[in-house]
């Protein structure tokens, strides 16, 4: 799987598109989306559209909680299959816990068992999973998670969690990774313009954006940033050629406010974040 990949949270359907289109001719190799973002269909386009061979692609997408239990995530997954026009799905993930209902969990993850022992994924993974979730899950289940896509930038980095993962084998992937969420969710600062993170891209003469995905990079991460406009993923996929020393992770590492900016996982309830997820 590839370190840096394109997301398309919050991306309408009308431009994911066009956007994972310029993703794929700019370089990107790793496309992640979710049943639940609505744009698994226009995904599939781009990818179909890129001219590029399927292996070359390395695509992730994740089932809704409203999907969980045995048979609804084997159709979940034919839902989502169905959609992205894919025969197989490289990582498919549980997108939460959804501790209320953890058997329902449970099920789910043995779905995903099922499938990637039948070969229609290649892999299997979580999200939004704390380290009790991780616990509650292997004591249940024989195949461990490839990755926890989880919220991590400068201003929420939930070190335990990247340890629980890292305990396990499981790769820590970063949504979020720039902190676009502190921008966006009213929290009083972002990380654009925080000036330990602006030093240090200047010192590299980089962008803020760039820095920070640098330091993922570098501290083993898999990271997910997400854009529409062509210059702004060109830039975020250019970082590969210069680093960052000691010293600046641990500043950006230092800048951890422990303030969530997505929901506490905690707190998934089918009666409150239930939806349905379409037919493909």
């Amino acid at each position: 799987m590839p370190a840096l990949g394109f997301g398309v949270f919050q991306t309408p359907p009308d431009v994911t598109t066009q956007a994972v289109r310029t993703a794929l001719e700019t370089g990107y190799r790793l496309i992640d989306t979710a049943a639940a973002y609505a744009n698994e269909r226009e995904v599939g386009q781009a990818v179909r559209d890129s001219g590029l061979p399927r292996d070359e692609i390395f695509v992730e997408t994740k089932v809704w909680i409203s999907d969980y239990g045995y048979d609804e995530t084997l159709h979940a997954f034919d839902k989502s299959a169905g959609k992205l026009g894919l025969d197989h799905i490289d990582l498919l993930i549980l997108h939460q816990a959804l501790p209320s209902r953890f058997d329902l969990t449970l099920e789910a993850y043995r779905a995903l068992e099922t499938l990637l022992a039948d070969g229609r994924v290649h892999a299997i993974g979580v999200s939004n999973f704390m380290p009790e979730h991780l616990d509650a899950l292997l004591k249940n289940s024989d195949t461990v998670p490839a990755v926890n896509q989880i919220e991590v930038h400068p201003y929420f980095t939930q070190p335990l969690v990247q340890a629980a993962d890292a305990a396990h084998g499981i790769l820590s992937q970063a949504w979020s990774p720039i902190g676009g969420i502190t921008s966006y969710r009213g929290t009083g600062s972002s990380t654009f313009d925080d000036p330990a993170i602006t030093a240090i891209a200047e010192a590299h003469g980089r962008t803020p954006a760039q820095a920070m995905l640098r330091w993922h990079l570098q501290q083993g991460r898999s990271a997910v940033p997400k854009s529409v406009r062509a210059a702004r993923i060109a830039e975020n996929f250019d970082v590969f050629d210069f680093e960052l020393t000691p010293a600046e992770l641990a500043i950006l590492d230092a800048l951890d406010t422990g303030t969530r900016g997505g929901p506490d996982p905690a707190a998934i309830t089918l009666e409150t974040y239930g939806r349905d997820i379409p037919e493909a």
